[in-house]
């Protein structure tokens, strides 16, 4: 830049201020965007580490002496390699150290599980494991690169034979990009690896140090947009009492209870207490308030709280100093293709020196064999000597793998005069041959390189991979839908004059309980229908006939309606449910006409269909002034179905006459194994056709049993071992191991239900075990024995039923068999039939005037075959006989 006032020599450009400084952002932001890319936040392919990690691992290999050295001088260490201090050191090898891989630890490093920070570096010691040394370190095929000050040297990159990236996970957050690769398991890496090599398909899912369960369904192969759906695994204890084992990746103890707290507190769900007892696992105690169904509690936890969060994916590595996104199938594939090229520098290495090494044992044994030292006495300068061992060794080695060199000679005027004397030329044989033995294995792990690779893995898993057994559970699940969980929270109000529904309106008619999050339905009386969500005081139409909490796709609950349709129409009754609609948009009941008005309205939550008299005003045409209209032979429709006609004369006034019950049919029910749920959707394996009052009957390995309603909303710790439909008469049959007695058993018993409880109808033993439950009339098993003496025992089949007879469920049963049972295997299972009587031919039905029906009243057949046959009073003048829709018969009198 010129100086005030100085001349701008002619022809020069001065570029403004402002460019100068936005090309110098331009460029340094790039230059440090590079770098915290390439040498701070981002791991190498090659070896799975970050720059702080890679010179860590490389500072506490020359520390190494198998003994724990203090965090604080690893630190010190490392800074001679890494410039950007001592705390992101130790935080680095701090997180190295929790995941247990790669440094042994000893102190107090912290826990994953609560979130507690480690002791100061002082107070914490570390080496490399076994397993670290075995697979990160080879420091004859390494290459180095010069430390930032350029007083030492450390390695480009650490030659790491095994898929380490992926075993450990990483996060970083650079400039411009990130990374989050998800840690996987130790054993199914090698097993991918292997198959791999093998030229096999595989796939590898994350494994999460915390245990959990994990929804892999969007996982994506680890890319950008992948994401993984982790749930905390809860526990059901007993009616009051849920535990918490296990907790999402990314969480801990302390922040999963405080979102339990936090939604406590605004209402979502209800707890009487929770406990931490977490130590060396975690044990997380919630205590239930009474009346809470501790299996809407999981789901209100799964959806209010941290007990399920999602964990994003992004998988960038470097390659040739430049950051790729790749998925981690192709990343374990790179990975292994790298440990079969370090395995074949290692082995290339490994036969030069043994070449090196035979080669020398050969001069050896020539030198001295041959008495070449005896040359050199003569020798007055040391060039004479280098010719004479020379000329001596010539006739004797036309067999080497090389020519002699210098070095060769100077090594062997380096002989001891006591290794000469003690010379033994059967020992130079042995270990010639020895040399020859290993060069030949040596070669043929070159020519067999795959073999030798999938050894090398499997070795691996067999040294360290035991107790590296998956943590986290793969299994698909549902996302909860809040407001079928939520707890009420709220009261609902209405004032049905003024309009106004809301959780406020504390002075007017209250409704029942709500969630905040709820939604309510609507009805008014000229036939209006709205869903709206809860607030504190909403404005929602005057003349309000019906309001309630509302259940989206409640296909169950049927609304039955007698309306008018317009200010002189017909009046018409119908059946439907309120399923899917827009939120805050306005839908009719009636066909619409202006001056329509509801009549009659019931809500039924099961389907029911009641019978209700029909008042007409008194005219002078009318002979019958009432009639009854029973809404079971009405069919349920759609909301935006006329329905059927009621009667065309005025209606009066309309009454309830008898209540009704249940016309829907019963509700088959399915289990999904897979994400341990109920459904209705047909996924999974039906466990029948369930009514209202039908219960369902779950019995665990354990001999545990429950008896409980089939609500869809129901949990399961795990796949039931029996799951069905239980039949209160029906008895069942159990095999079962006594740990007690250390015998099988068998017994025959009815179960009696003990509300929603757990009971147990085996002894209550370590290893007792239930082997087969059946329903069955009839069941005919297989035995297989032990051996006894060395002697075998052929199977045998019997008959479950003749061991036994039907006793309480509270009974030990009898011994299945004198001999010792090995196991138990179903054979056959035959259910008796229940007779069915023999149906009668329907008679046609016969109608007449007489029979109560009033003017107007509307008849519905389902088959025009089933259509009265005679019609009493049909030749009456004033009857008028014709047909309508689809089966609909009209008597107007």
């Amino acid at each position: 830049m010129s100086a005030p006032g100085s001349v701008i020599p002619e022809g020069e450009v001065v570029k403004p201020v402002e460019s100068r400084v936005r090309g110098m952002y331009r460029e340094y932001f790039l230059d440090y965007a590079s770098y915290v890319i390439l040498e701070r936040a981002v791991p190498a392919l090659e070896d799975g580490l970050k720059p702080v990690q890679r010179r860590l691992m490389h500072a506490l290999f020359e520390m190494e002496d198998g003994r724990f050295h203090k965090v604080a001088n690893v630190i010190g260490q490392t800074m001679k390699y890494h410039p950007h201090g001592d705390a992101s050191i130790g935080d680095a090898l701090v997180q190295l150290g929790q995941k247990n891989l790669l440094i042994d630890t000893q102190g107090n490093w912290g826990n994953i599980y609560t979130g507690d920070s480690a002791a100061a570096p002082r107070y914490i010691e570390a080496r490399l494991s076994k397993f670290a040394l075995d697979v990160a370190f080879s420091p004859k095929i390494t290459q180095y690169q010069a430390s930032y000050d350029g007083r030492g040297k450390e390695p480009i990159f650490l030659p790491v034979k095994f898929p380490l990236l992926l075993a450990q996970g990483v996060e970083g957050i650079a400039v411009g990009l990130s990374t989050k690769i998800l840690p996987h398991n130790f054993n199914e890496l090698i097993d991918a690896s292997v198959a791999h090599l093998r030229g096999r398909s595989f796939q590898i899912y994350p494994d999460f140090p915390t245990g959990g369960i994990a929804d892999v369904s969007g996982y994506q192969d680890g890319e950008r947009g992948g994401r993984v759906r982790v749930r905390a695994k809860i526990e059901v204890e007993d009616k009051k009492t849920l535990i918490i084992r296990e907790i999402p990746f990314g969480t801990t103890t302390t922040s999963v209870i405080e979102s339990v707290i936090k939604a406590n507190d605004k209402g979502k769900i209800k707890i009487k207490k929770i406990e931490d007892n977490t130590a060396e696992h975690v044990e997380i105690m919630i205590h239930l308030l009474p009346g809470v169904s501790p299996d809407q509690m999981v789901d209100a936890l799964y959806a209010f709280t941290a007990c399920e969060s999602s964990v994003s994916t992004m998988a960038c590595v470097i390659i040739d100093d430049k950051p790729v996104f790749m998925g981690v199938r192709d990343m374990l594939r790179r990975s292994t293709d790298t440990t079969v090229a370090v395995l074949k520098t290692e082995l290339e290495l490994k036969l030069h020196e043994l070449h090196e090494q035979w080669h020398f044992a050969s001069l050896e044994k020539i030198f001295i064999e041959h008495r070449i030292y005896r040359d050199i006495e003569e020798a007055e300068t040391w060039e004479a000597v280098m010719e004479n061992i020379r000329v001596g060794l010539a006739p004797h080695t036309k067999h080497l793998l090389r020519a002699v060199t210098d070095e060769d000679i100077v090594r062997l005027t380096e002989i001891r005069i006591k290794r000469i004397s003690k010379f033994d030329a059967n020992k130079a044989d042995d270990h010639l041959r020895a040399l020859e033995g290993q060069i030949a294995e040596i070669k043929h792990h070159l020519d067999n390189l795959i073999d030798y690779a999938v050894e090398f893995f499997k070795n691996l898993k067999k040294k360290y991979g035991v107790g590296r057994e998956r943590k986290t559970e793969l299994r698909g699940f549902e996302q909860v839908v809040a407001t079928q969980v939520a707890i009420a929270n709220a009261k609902l109000y209405v004032n049905r004059a003024e309009g106004f529904v809301g959780t406020a309106l504390r002075k007017d008619e209250f409704v029942g309980d709500c969630a905040d999050i709820d939604d309510v339905v609507v009805i008014r009386r000229d036939g209006s229908m709205l869903v709206t969500k809860v607030g504190d005081k909403k404005f929602v139409g005057t003349d309000i006939m019906h309001v309630s909490v509302f259940k989206k796709g409640d296909e169950r609950t049927i609304y039955n309606v007698i309306y008018r349709d317009g200010a002189r129409g017909a009046s018409f009754a119908k059946r439907f449910p309120i399923s899917g609609v827009t939120r805050d948009k306005e839908y009719p009941i009636t066909q619409g006409t202006k001056g329509s008005e509801l009549l009659y309205l019931s809500v039924n939550p099961n389907g029911e269909a009641e019978v209700v008299t029909v008042h007409l005003r008194a005219m002078p045409s009318l002979k019958k002034l009432r009639f009854d209209i029973d809404f079971t032979d009405l069919a349920v429709r759609g909301r935006a179905a006329r329905g059927n006609t009621v009667t065309k004369n005025t209606v009066k006034r309309i009454e309830l006459k008898t209540e009704g019950v249940s016309t829907l049919a019963a509700r088959e029910i399915w289990f999904d194994e897979t994400v341990l749920k109920l459904n209705n959707q047909g996924r999974g394996r039906s466990l029948g056709r369930f009514r209202g009052e039908d219960k369902l009957l779950e019995i665990d390995a354990k001999g545990n049993y429950r008896i409980v309603t089939p609500d869809l909303l129901l949990h399961f710790n795990e796949v039931p071992f029996f799951l069905e439909r239980w039949e209160p008469l029906r008895a069942l049959s159990a095999v079962y191991f006594d740990g007690i007695k250390e015998r099988f058993m068998v017994k025959r018993f009815e179960l009696e239900p003990k509300g929603d409880g757990w009971e147990c109808f085996i002894t209550e033993h370590a290893k007792s075990a239930l082997h087969l439950v059946t329903v069955a009339d009839r069941s005919t098993i297989n035995l297989r024995f032990r051996k006894v003496k060395g002697k075998d025992r052929e199977d045998e089949t019997v008959v479950l039923e003749d061991l036994i007879a039907v006793k309480g469920w509270k009974a030990l049963g009898n011994m299945l068999h004198a001999a010792p049972v090995l196991s138990v295997s179903l054979v056959t299972a035959e259910r008796d039939e229940p007779e069915q009587p023999e149906e009668e031919e329907a008679a046609a039905p016969v109608v007449s005037a007489a029979d109560g029906l009033a003017p107007g009243t509307t008849v519905e057949w389902s088959d025009l075959a089933q259509a009265p046959t005679v019609v009493e009073g049909a030749s009456e003048p004033g009857v008028d006989f014709g047909t309508e829709d689809d089966g609909q018969i009209t008597l107007n009198f």
